[in-house]
Protein backbone atom coordinates (compact mmCIF):
# COMPACT_ATOMS: atom_id res chain seq x y z
CA UNK A 1 0.00 0.00 0.00
CA UNK A 2 0.94 3.63 -0.40
CA UNK A 3 0.69 6.00 2.79
CA UNK A 4 0.77 9.81 2.94
CA UNK A 5 3.24 10.20 5.67
CA UNK A 6 3.03 14.08 7.03
CA UNK A 7 5.52 15.60 9.06
CA UNK A 8 5.55 19.14 10.42
CA UNK A 9 8.02 21.15 11.86
CA UNK A 10 5.51 23.85 12.40
CA UNK A 11 5.98 26.11 15.68
CA UNK A 12 2.64 25.73 16.79
CA UNK A 13 1.83 22.25 15.68
CA UNK A 14 4.88 20.27 14.92
CA UNK A 15 3.81 16.46 14.34
CA UNK A 16 4.44 12.97 12.19
CA UNK A 17 1.25 10.84 11.69
CA UNK A 18 -0.09 9.31 8.63
CA UNK A 19 -2.48 11.53 6.49
CA UNK A 20 -5.13 10.98 4.05
CA UNK A 21 -5.68 14.94 3.77
CA UNK A 22 -4.17 16.56 0.13
CA UNK A 23 -2.02 19.15 0.49
CA UNK A 24 -1.32 21.33 -2.30
CA UNK A 25 2.10 21.74 -3.83
CA UNK A 26 3.45 24.96 -3.70
CA UNK A 27 4.60 26.82 -7.32
CA UNK A 28 8.11 26.33 -6.45
CA UNK A 29 9.73 23.84 -3.94
CA UNK A 30 11.16 24.77 -1.14
CA UNK A 31 15.39 24.18 -0.77
CA UNK A 32 14.65 20.96 1.87
CA UNK A 33 11.83 19.79 -0.26
CA UNK A 34 14.89 19.55 -3.43
CA UNK A 35 17.49 18.27 -1.28
CA UNK A 36 15.19 15.37 0.47
CA UNK A 37 14.33 14.61 -3.82
CA UNK A 38 17.89 14.14 -4.59
CA UNK A 39 18.84 12.35 -1.54
CA UNK A 40 15.85 9.80 -0.96
CA UNK A 41 13.76 9.17 -3.57
CA UNK A 42 12.74 5.84 -4.53
CA UNK A 43 14.87 5.13 -1.41
CA UNK A 44 13.54 1.65 0.67
CA UNK A 45 12.82 2.83 4.31
CA UNK A 46 15.18 0.29 6.48
CA UNK A 47 13.92 1.14 9.84
CA UNK A 48 12.16 3.44 11.68
CA UNK A 49 12.54 4.11 15.71
CA UNK A 50 11.35 6.35 18.66
CA UNK A 51 14.80 7.76 20.50
CA UNK A 52 14.18 6.47 23.88
CA UNK A 53 11.27 7.66 25.25
CA UNK A 54 11.94 11.16 24.03
CA UNK A 55 10.14 13.38 20.54
CA UNK A 56 12.56 12.34 18.07
CA UNK A 57 11.55 9.93 15.35
CA UNK A 58 14.31 8.13 13.15
CA UNK A 59 13.78 6.77 9.80
CA UNK A 60 16.65 5.10 8.41
CA UNK A 61 16.62 5.44 4.28
CA UNK A 62 18.71 2.98 1.94
CA UNK A 63 18.67 4.81 -1.84
CA UNK A 64 21.45 5.23 -4.67
CA UNK A 65 23.91 7.87 -4.66
CA UNK A 66 25.34 9.76 -7.86
CA UNK A 67 27.02 6.94 -8.84
CA UNK A 68 24.39 4.45 -8.56
CA UNK A 69 25.88 3.00 -4.72
CA UNK A 70 23.87 2.54 -1.83
CA UNK A 71 23.93 4.61 0.72
CA UNK A 72 22.56 4.92 3.77
CA UNK A 73 20.76 8.19 5.13
CA UNK A 74 19.00 8.99 8.48
CA UNK A 75 15.97 11.47 8.59
CA UNK A 76 15.52 13.06 12.17
CA UNK A 77 12.13 14.44 12.94
CA UNK A 78 12.46 16.36 16.34
CA UNK A 79 8.80 17.17 17.86
CA UNK A 80 9.76 20.15 20.00
CA UNK A 81 7.34 23.04 20.12
CA UNK A 82 9.19 25.78 18.73
CA UNK A 83 12.67 24.01 18.48
CA UNK A 84 11.23 21.30 16.32
CA UNK A 85 13.20 20.61 12.97
CA UNK A 86 13.21 17.50 9.95
CA UNK A 87 17.08 17.06 9.91
CA UNK A 88 18.84 14.72 7.00
CA UNK A 89 22.23 13.22 8.21
CA UNK A 90 24.60 10.39 6.54
CA UNK A 91 23.90 7.08 8.41
CA UNK A 92 27.35 6.08 9.00
CA UNK A 93 29.45 8.97 10.33
CA UNK A 94 25.82 11.17 11.63
CA UNK A 95 27.19 14.66 9.64
CA UNK A 96 24.00 16.55 9.06
CA UNK A 97 23.63 17.02 4.80
CA UNK A 98 21.00 19.53 5.55
CA UNK A 99 18.23 20.42 8.19
CA UNK A 100 14.70 22.67 6.89
CA UNK A 101 15.69 25.14 10.18
CA UNK A 102 18.92 25.75 10.18
CA UNK A 103 20.50 26.81 13.86
CA UNK A 104 23.16 28.57 14.12
CA UNK A 105 25.62 29.64 17.19
CA UNK A 106 23.36 32.67 17.18
CA UNK A 107 20.66 31.02 17.84
CA UNK A 108 21.54 28.20 20.07
CA UNK A 109 25.02 28.28 21.83
CA UNK A 110 24.24 24.21 22.98
CA UNK A 111 23.63 22.94 19.86
CA UNK A 112 24.15 23.68 16.66
CA UNK A 113 22.19 22.04 13.21
CA UNK A 114 24.21 23.37 10.03
CA UNK A 115 25.18 21.11 7.36
CA UNK A 116 28.98 19.39 7.59
CA UNK A 117 28.54 19.56 11.24
CA UNK A 118 28.16 15.79 13.57
CA UNK A 119 24.46 15.70 14.87
CA UNK A 120 24.13 15.86 18.78
CA UNK A 121 21.22 14.09 20.33
CA UNK A 122 19.53 16.24 22.28
CA UNK A 123 20.03 15.56 26.06
CA UNK A 124 17.97 13.31 27.94
CA UNK A 125 18.77 15.92 31.11
CA UNK A 126 18.97 12.37 33.38
CA UNK A 127 15.67 11.74 32.90
CA UNK A 128 14.27 8.25 33.56
CA UNK A 129 12.15 6.05 31.02
CA UNK A 130 9.04 5.26 32.84
CA UNK A 131 8.60 1.78 31.03
CA UNK A 132 11.44 0.53 33.89
CA UNK A 133 9.01 2.12 36.76
CA UNK A 134 10.75 1.40 39.85
CA UNK A 135 8.52 1.84 43.39
CA UNK A 136 11.32 2.91 45.72
CA UNK A 137 12.90 5.10 42.49
CA UNK A 138 9.89 6.93 42.81
CA UNK A 139 9.40 7.32 46.12
CA UNK A 140 13.29 8.78 46.57
CA UNK A 141 12.78 10.85 43.39
CA UNK A 142 9.62 12.88 45.10
CA UNK A 143 11.87 12.70 48.52
CA UNK A 144 14.08 14.67 46.27
CA UNK A 145 12.23 17.12 44.51
CA UNK A 146 12.39 20.92 45.12
CA UNK A 147 9.65 20.98 48.27
CA UNK A 148 7.33 23.51 46.12
CA UNK A 149 7.18 22.29 42.98
CA UNK A 150 3.46 21.15 41.92
CA UNK A 151 2.81 17.77 41.79
CA UNK A 152 1.38 17.34 38.15
CA UNK A 153 4.95 18.70 37.36
CA UNK A 154 7.20 15.87 38.97
CA UNK A 155 5.80 13.76 36.58
CA UNK A 156 7.56 15.21 32.93
CA UNK A 157 10.35 16.87 34.73
CA UNK A 158 11.57 13.79 35.92
CA UNK A 159 10.49 10.56 33.39
CA UNK A 160 11.12 10.60 29.65
CA UNK A 161 7.87 10.48 27.65
CA UNK A 162 5.24 12.65 30.02
CA UNK A 163 4.04 16.01 28.84
CA UNK A 164 1.79 17.77 31.04
CA UNK A 165 -1.43 16.63 29.92
CA UNK A 166 -0.50 12.92 30.24
CA UNK A 167 0.80 14.16 33.67
CA UNK A 168 -2.26 15.75 35.19
CA UNK A 169 -4.44 13.15 33.88
CA UNK A 170 -2.35 10.89 36.27
CA UNK A 171 -3.01 13.17 39.03
CA UNK A 172 -6.70 13.43 38.15
CA UNK A 173 -6.77 9.38 38.13
CA UNK A 174 -5.39 9.19 41.64
CA UNK A 175 -8.19 11.94 43.15
CA UNK A 176 -4.95 13.99 44.17
CA UNK A 177 -5.14 17.76 43.34
CA UNK A 178 -2.47 18.16 40.21
CA UNK A 179 -1.54 21.85 41.51
CA UNK A 180 -0.47 20.67 45.40
CA UNK A 181 3.26 21.54 46.26
CA UNK A 182 4.93 17.59 46.39
CA UNK A 183 5.86 17.71 49.63
CA UNK A 184 2.01 17.76 50.91
CA UNK A 185 2.04 14.41 49.92
CA UNK A 186 1.25 11.97 52.62
CA UNK A 187 1.97 7.96 52.39
CA UNK A 188 -1.30 7.11 51.20
CA UNK A 189 -1.28 9.81 48.46
CA UNK A 190 1.78 8.61 47.16
CA UNK A 191 0.91 4.77 46.49
CA UNK A 192 -2.78 6.06 45.07
CA UNK A 193 -0.12 8.63 41.97
CA UNK A 194 1.98 4.91 41.57
CA UNK A 195 -0.88 2.92 41.17
CA UNK A 196 -2.36 5.77 38.71
CA UNK A 197 1.36 6.04 37.09
CA UNK A 198 2.24 2.20 36.78
CA UNK A 199 -1.46 1.25 35.51
CA UNK A 200 -0.90 3.69 32.79
CA UNK A 201 2.46 2.69 31.61
CA UNK A 202 1.12 -1.05 31.53
CA UNK A 203 -1.04 0.21 29.02
CA UNK A 204 1.50 1.23 27.07
CA UNK A 205 3.95 -1.96 27.86
CA UNK A 206 0.77 -3.56 26.46
CA UNK A 207 -0.18 -1.39 23.60
CA UNK A 208 -3.34 -0.71 24.32
CA UNK A 209 -4.30 2.47 23.23
CA UNK A 210 -7.27 3.81 22.89
CA UNK A 211 -6.81 7.07 20.61
CA UNK A 212 -9.47 10.00 21.26
CA UNK A 213 -10.02 13.27 20.56
CA UNK A 214 -11.89 15.81 23.64
CA UNK A 215 -14.27 18.46 21.76
CA UNK A 216 -15.68 20.90 24.17
CA UNK A 217 -19.75 21.50 23.52
CA UNK A 218 -19.59 25.03 23.60
CA UNK A 219 -17.41 25.73 20.91
CA UNK A 220 -16.14 24.11 17.33
CA UNK A 221 -13.30 22.25 17.43
CA UNK A 222 -10.92 19.80 19.52
CA UNK A 223 -9.63 20.94 22.88
CA UNK A 224 -6.98 18.15 23.02
CA UNK A 225 -6.19 14.37 22.27
CA UNK A 226 -4.01 11.80 23.24
CA UNK A 227 -3.38 7.35 22.37
CA UNK A 228 -4.33 7.25 25.61
CA UNK A 229 -8.36 7.81 27.31
CA UNK A 230 -8.61 10.90 29.01
CA UNK A 231 -10.71 11.54 32.11
CA UNK A 232 -9.90 15.06 33.31
CA UNK A 233 -12.01 17.39 30.82
CA UNK A 234 -15.44 16.97 32.70
CA UNK A 235 -18.67 17.30 30.65
CA UNK A 236 -16.17 17.81 27.50
CA UNK A 237 -17.27 15.26 24.70
CA UNK A 238 -14.98 12.47 23.51
CA UNK A 239 -14.62 10.91 20.17
CA UNK A 240 -12.81 7.50 19.94
CA UNK A 241 -11.14 6.64 16.98
CA UNK A 242 -9.07 3.65 15.41
CA UNK A 243 -5.72 5.12 15.29
CA UNK A 244 -3.94 7.91 16.41
CA UNK A 245 -2.93 9.33 13.43
CA UNK A 246 -6.41 9.67 11.93
CA UNK A 247 -7.14 11.17 15.85
CA UNK A 248 -4.29 13.86 14.84
CA UNK A 249 -5.83 14.18 11.16
CA UNK A 250 -8.55 14.92 12.26
CA UNK A 251 -7.68 17.71 15.17
CA UNK A 252 -5.00 19.21 12.71
CA UNK A 253 -7.53 19.92 9.94
CA UNK A 254 -9.07 22.13 12.14
CA UNK A 255 -6.30 23.47 13.92
CA UNK A 256 -4.46 24.05 11.52
CA UNK A 257 -6.69 25.99 9.47
CA UNK A 258 -7.58 28.00 12.97
CA UNK A 259 -3.98 28.66 13.04
CA UNK A 260 -3.25 30.26 9.92
CA UNK A 261 -6.81 32.17 9.59
CA UNK A 262 -5.25 33.26 13.18
CA UNK A 263 -1.95 34.31 11.82
CA UNK A 264 -3.48 35.67 8.50
CA UNK A 265 -6.06 37.72 10.27
CA UNK A 266 -3.64 39.15 12.88
CA UNK A 267 -2.39 42.23 10.90
CA UNK A 268 -5.64 42.89 9.37
CA UNK A 269 -7.34 43.09 12.64
CA UNK A 270 -4.92 45.19 14.18
CA UNK A 271 -5.35 48.06 11.13
CA UNK A 272 -9.23 47.42 12.24
CA UNK A 273 -9.18 47.54 15.58
CA UNK A 274 -6.85 50.98 15.35
CA UNK A 275 -9.60 52.71 13.00
CA UNK A 276 -11.74 51.88 14.69
CA UNK A 277 -10.14 52.90 18.04
CA UNK A 278 -10.01 56.33 16.05
CA UNK A 279 -13.42 56.19 14.81
CA UNK A 280 -14.81 55.94 18.57
CA UNK A 281 -12.55 58.93 19.59
CA UNK A 282 -13.54 60.55 16.86
CA UNK A 283 -17.40 59.92 16.96
CA UNK A 284 -16.49 60.88 21.21
CA UNK A 285 -14.98 64.70 20.12
CA UNK A 286 -18.23 65.06 17.52
CA UNK A 287 -20.76 64.55 20.58
CA UNK A 288 -18.62 66.89 23.36
CA UNK A 289 -18.31 69.40 20.17
CA UNK A 290 -22.23 68.79 19.82
CA UNK A 291 -23.30 69.79 23.73
CA UNK A 292 -20.86 72.47 23.75
CA UNK A 293 -22.58 73.87 20.24
CA UNK A 294 -26.43 73.85 21.95
CA UNK A 295 -24.81 76.69 24.23
CA UNK A 296 -24.36 78.51 21.54
CA UNK A 297 -27.36 80.85 21.73
CA UNK A 298 -25.62 82.39 25.36
CA UNK A 299 -22.86 83.82 23.38
CA UNK A 300 -25.51 85.61 20.88
CA UNK A 301 -27.14 87.50 24.00
CA UNK A 302 -23.67 88.34 25.87
CA UNK A 303 -22.23 89.58 22.43
CA UNK A 304 -25.56 91.72 22.54
CA UNK A 305 -25.77 93.11 25.51
CA UNK A 306 -22.53 93.73 25.58
CA UNK A 307 -22.76 95.93 22.15
CA UNK A 308 -26.20 97.69 24.09
CA UNK A 309 -23.84 98.75 26.70
CA UNK A 310 -20.39 99.15 24.79
CA UNK A 311 -20.18 103.11 26.17
CA UNK A 312 -20.54 101.62 30.17
CA UNK A 313 -18.01 99.14 30.03
CA UNK A 314 -13.97 100.09 30.63
CA UNK A 315 -11.87 98.45 28.59
CA UNK A 316 -9.59 96.00 31.34
CA UNK A 317 -12.15 94.98 33.31
CA UNK A 318 -12.52 91.02 33.62
CA UNK A 319 -16.28 90.80 33.64
CA UNK A 320 -19.49 92.78 33.66
CA UNK A 321 -23.00 92.44 35.23
CA UNK A 322 -25.57 93.44 33.05
CA UNK A 323 -29.30 93.49 32.63
CA UNK A 324 -30.74 90.63 30.39
CA UNK A 325 -33.27 92.09 28.44
CA UNK A 326 -33.92 88.59 26.67
CA UNK A 327 -36.02 87.68 29.70
CA UNK A 328 -39.19 89.10 31.06
CA UNK A 329 -37.41 89.59 34.68
CA UNK A 330 -34.63 91.55 32.95
CA UNK A 331 -32.48 89.14 35.06
CA UNK A 332 -29.26 90.72 36.00
CA UNK A 333 -26.40 88.13 34.34
CA UNK A 334 -22.33 88.23 34.56
CA UNK A 335 -20.71 88.09 31.12
CA UNK A 336 -17.01 87.13 31.57
CA UNK A 337 -14.60 89.48 29.49
CA UNK A 338 -10.77 89.76 28.03
CA UNK A 339 -9.19 92.34 29.74
CA UNK A 340 -6.92 92.89 26.76
CA UNK A 341 -9.61 93.77 24.23
CA UNK A 342 -11.97 96.65 24.24
CA UNK A 343 -16.12 96.07 25.05
CA UNK A 344 -16.52 96.28 20.92
CA UNK A 345 -13.41 93.41 20.40
CA UNK A 346 -14.99 91.25 23.31
CA UNK A 347 -18.56 91.51 21.32
CA UNK A 348 -17.29 90.48 18.09
CA UNK A 349 -15.50 87.93 19.48
CA UNK A 350 -18.97 86.24 21.28
CA UNK A 351 -20.31 86.81 18.14
CA UNK A 352 -17.79 84.88 16.00
CA UNK A 353 -17.92 82.28 18.81
CA UNK A 354 -21.28 82.49 18.55
CA UNK A 355 -21.58 82.40 14.49
CA UNK A 356 -18.42 79.14 14.60
CA UNK A 357 -20.69 77.08 16.95
CA UNK A 358 -23.89 77.23 14.68
CA UNK A 359 -22.04 76.46 11.94
CA UNK A 360 -20.25 73.03 13.79
CA UNK A 361 -23.46 72.60 14.79
CA UNK A 362 -25.13 71.97 11.05
CA UNK A 363 -22.05 70.21 10.13
CA UNK A 364 -21.79 67.88 13.37
CA UNK A 365 -25.70 66.96 12.44
CA UNK A 366 -24.23 65.41 9.24
CA UNK A 367 -21.10 63.78 10.80
CA UNK A 368 -21.83 62.03 13.63
CA UNK A 369 -24.17 60.05 11.43
CA UNK A 370 -21.46 59.15 9.24
CA UNK A 371 -18.95 58.56 11.97
CA UNK A 372 -21.72 56.33 13.57
CA UNK A 373 -21.93 54.10 10.52
CA UNK A 374 -18.18 53.71 9.99
CA UNK A 375 -18.47 52.60 13.44
CA UNK A 376 -20.74 50.12 12.57
CA UNK A 377 -19.17 48.81 9.90
CA UNK A 378 -15.90 48.67 11.11
CA UNK A 379 -17.59 46.38 14.14
CA UNK A 380 -19.25 44.67 11.63
CA UNK A 381 -15.81 43.48 9.64
CA UNK A 382 -14.21 42.74 13.13
CA UNK A 383 -17.21 40.66 14.17
CA UNK A 384 -16.91 38.82 10.53
CA UNK A 385 -13.22 38.23 11.03
CA UNK A 386 -13.45 36.51 14.72
CA UNK A 387 -16.21 34.17 13.22
CA UNK A 388 -13.72 33.14 10.15
CA UNK A 389 -12.97 29.51 9.60
CA UNK A 390 -11.30 29.91 6.28
CA UNK A 391 -8.80 31.73 4.55
CA UNK A 392 -10.74 32.34 1.55
CA UNK A 393 -13.29 34.16 4.19
CA UNK A 394 -10.50 37.00 5.10
CA UNK A 395 -9.41 36.72 1.58
CA UNK A 396 -12.91 38.32 0.81
CA UNK A 397 -12.99 40.77 4.03
CA UNK A 398 -9.53 42.17 3.09
CA UNK A 399 -10.59 42.91 -0.75
CA UNK A 400 -13.99 44.61 0.77
CA UNK A 401 -11.72 46.48 2.62
CA UNK A 402 -9.61 47.46 -0.21
CA UNK A 403 -12.62 47.94 -2.06
CA UNK A 404 -14.23 50.81 0.82
CA UNK A 405 -10.86 52.07 1.22
CA UNK A 406 -9.39 50.92 4.23
CA UNK A 407 -6.36 48.35 2.99
CA UNK A 408 -3.54 49.40 0.18
CA UNK A 409 -4.32 47.12 -2.70
CA UNK A 410 -0.90 44.92 -3.35
CA UNK A 411 -2.66 42.47 -5.92
CA UNK A 412 -0.09 41.64 -8.29
CA UNK A 413 -1.07 42.65 -12.09
CA UNK A 414 -0.45 39.44 -13.36
CA UNK A 415 -3.52 37.78 -11.38
CA UNK A 416 -5.78 40.46 -12.68
CA UNK A 417 -7.86 38.64 -14.90
CA UNK A 418 -7.51 35.29 -12.40
CA UNK A 419 -11.41 34.46 -11.35
CA UNK A 420 -10.55 34.20 -7.95
CA UNK A 421 -13.16 31.48 -5.91
CA UNK A 422 -15.79 32.50 -3.43
CA UNK A 423 -16.50 31.36 0.26
CA UNK A 424 -20.79 30.46 0.28
CA UNK A 425 -22.76 31.46 3.40
CA UNK A 426 -23.48 28.71 6.12
CA UNK A 427 -26.74 26.82 5.18
CA UNK A 428 -28.61 24.98 7.79
CA UNK A 429 -31.70 22.94 7.78
CA UNK A 430 -34.08 23.83 10.80
CA UNK A 431 -36.27 21.13 12.72
CA UNK A 432 -39.28 21.08 10.51
CA UNK A 433 -36.92 21.23 7.31
CA UNK A 434 -36.82 24.98 6.17
CA UNK A 435 -33.35 26.25 4.84
CA UNK A 436 -31.68 28.90 6.90
CA UNK A 437 -28.48 30.52 5.39
CA UNK A 438 -26.38 32.94 7.68
CA UNK A 439 -23.83 35.38 5.71
CA UNK A 440 -19.99 35.09 6.61
CA UNK A 441 -18.97 38.85 5.87
CA UNK A 442 -20.54 41.68 4.65
CA UNK A 443 -20.45 41.05 0.95
CA UNK A 444 -22.10 38.07 2.06
CA UNK A 445 -24.82 39.74 4.05
CA UNK A 446 -25.14 41.92 1.26
CA UNK A 447 -25.59 39.15 -1.63
CA UNK A 448 -28.30 37.17 0.91
CA UNK A 449 -30.50 40.37 1.62
CA UNK A 450 -30.40 41.95 -1.58
CA UNK A 451 -30.04 39.40 -4.33
CA UNK A 452 -30.79 36.02 -2.91
CA UNK A 453 -33.68 36.28 -0.41
CA UNK A 454 -37.13 36.67 -2.04
CA UNK A 455 -39.46 39.58 -0.26
CA UNK A 456 -41.83 36.92 1.72
CA UNK A 457 -38.72 35.56 2.83
CA UNK A 458 -37.53 36.24 6.44
CA UNK A 459 -34.48 38.81 7.46
CA UNK A 460 -32.72 37.93 11.05
CA UNK A 461 -29.98 40.00 12.76
CA UNK A 462 -28.94 40.74 16.62
CA UNK A 463 -30.41 44.07 17.77
CA UNK A 464 -27.93 47.41 17.54
CA UNK A 465 -25.29 44.73 17.63
CA UNK A 466 -22.59 43.48 14.60
CA UNK A 467 -23.46 40.07 13.05
CA UNK A 468 -24.39 38.09 10.67
CA UNK A 469 -27.47 38.75 7.91
CA UNK A 470 -29.74 35.55 8.53
CA UNK A 471 -32.14 34.46 6.00
CA UNK A 472 -34.90 31.69 6.63
CA UNK A 473 -36.61 30.75 3.31
CA UNK A 474 -40.50 30.83 3.34
CA UNK A 475 -41.79 28.10 1.29
CA UNK A 476 -45.08 27.42 3.13
CA UNK A 477 -47.27 30.29 4.41
CA UNK A 478 -45.97 30.83 7.92
CA UNK A 479 -42.95 29.69 9.28
CA UNK A 480 -43.40 27.68 13.08
CA UNK A 481 -42.17 28.96 16.08
CA UNK A 482 -39.06 26.43 16.20
CA UNK A 483 -37.67 27.32 12.55
CA UNK A 484 -37.96 31.37 13.52
CA UNK A 485 -36.70 30.76 17.23
CA UNK A 486 -34.29 28.48 15.54
CA UNK A 487 -33.07 31.12 13.03
CA UNK A 488 -32.35 33.95 15.96
CA UNK A 489 -30.53 31.19 17.47
CA UNK A 490 -27.97 31.71 14.46
CA UNK A 491 -28.63 35.23 14.23
CA UNK A 492 -27.14 35.83 18.07
CA UNK A 493 -24.28 33.21 17.61
CA UNK A 494 -22.92 34.48 14.76
CA UNK A 495 -22.94 38.45 16.00
CA UNK A 496 -20.91 40.36 18.48
CA UNK A 497 -23.24 38.70 21.74
CA UNK A 498 -22.33 35.31 20.81
CA UNK A 499 -21.16 34.47 24.56
CA UNK A 500 -24.26 36.61 26.12
CA UNK A 501 -27.51 35.82 27.50
CA UNK A 502 -31.23 36.82 26.38
CA UNK A 503 -29.89 38.29 22.99
CA UNK A 504 -32.51 40.72 20.81
CA UNK A 505 -32.48 39.70 17.63
CA UNK A 506 -35.02 41.26 15.44
CA UNK A 507 -36.79 39.68 12.28
CA UNK A 508 -38.56 41.27 9.23
CA UNK A 509 -39.48 40.30 6.04
CA UNK A 510 -37.31 40.89 3.35
CA UNK A 511 -39.16 43.28 1.53
CA UNK A 512 -39.02 45.30 4.69
CA UNK A 513 -35.20 45.21 4.48
CA UNK A 514 -33.69 48.20 2.36
CA UNK A 515 -29.50 49.73 1.64
CA UNK A 516 -29.56 53.23 2.03
CA UNK A 517 -27.72 54.95 -0.59
CA UNK A 518 -23.80 55.39 -0.45
CA UNK A 519 -24.02 52.93 2.60
CA UNK A 520 -21.17 50.67 3.08
CA UNK A 521 -21.12 47.07 1.90
CA UNK A 522 -23.74 45.17 3.68
CA UNK A 523 -25.28 47.84 6.09
CA UNK A 524 -29.00 47.72 5.74
CA UNK A 525 -32.09 49.74 7.60
CA UNK A 526 -35.26 48.19 8.47
CA UNK A 527 -38.69 48.76 9.36
CA UNK A 528 -41.71 46.95 10.35
CA UNK A 529 -40.06 44.32 12.59
CA UNK A 530 -40.56 42.22 15.71
CA UNK A 531 -37.83 41.13 18.59
CA UNK A 532 -37.49 37.82 19.87
CA UNK A 533 -34.99 37.06 23.02
CA UNK A 534 -32.18 34.38 22.48
CA UNK A 535 -29.36 32.77 24.65
CA UNK A 536 -26.77 31.65 21.68
CA UNK A 537 -26.08 27.80 22.66
CA UNK A 538 -23.38 25.97 20.35
CA UNK A 539 -24.89 22.38 21.55
CA UNK A 540 -28.31 23.33 20.33
CA UNK A 541 -26.61 24.71 16.81
CA UNK A 542 -24.77 21.46 16.54
CA UNK A 543 -27.79 19.52 16.37
CA UNK A 544 -29.18 21.59 13.37
CA UNK A 545 -28.61 19.97 10.18
CA UNK A 546 -25.71 21.51 8.12
CA UNK A 547 -25.25 21.12 4.65
CA UNK A 548 -22.03 22.00 2.90
CA UNK A 549 -22.97 23.06 -0.74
Amino acid sequence: NNYKLLISSSSNNPRIHFTNQVKKNPPNPPMFCMLLRKHISGGVILDIQQFHMDRIILIDISSLDELGRPSQKRLIVEIMGKHSNIILIEKENLNIIDSIKRVSQDISRVRQVLPGLEYQYPSLQDKINPLFLDEEEFVSLIDGSKPNIHIYKFFYTNYLGLSPLISREICFDSGIDMDRPISSLDMQERQRLLDSFMSMMLKVKAENYTPVLIHDPNNPGYISFHALDLNQFGNCEKVYLDSISQVLDKFYLINDTMDRVRQKSHSMKKSIETKLERSLNKLSKQKDELLKSKDREKYKIYADLISANIYRIEKGVRQVELENFYSEDMKVITIPLNPKYSAAENAQRYYKKYSKLKNAHKLLLKQIPQTEEEVEYLENVLNSIDNCTEVIELDEIKEELIKEGYLKSNKNKRNKGKKEPTSKPHHYISTEGYHIYVGKNNRQNEYLTLRFANKDDVWLHAQKIPGSHVIIRKDKETIPDTTLEEGALLAAYYSKAKHSTNVAVDYTEKKNVKKPKNARTGMVIYENFNTIFITPEYERIKKLKKVED
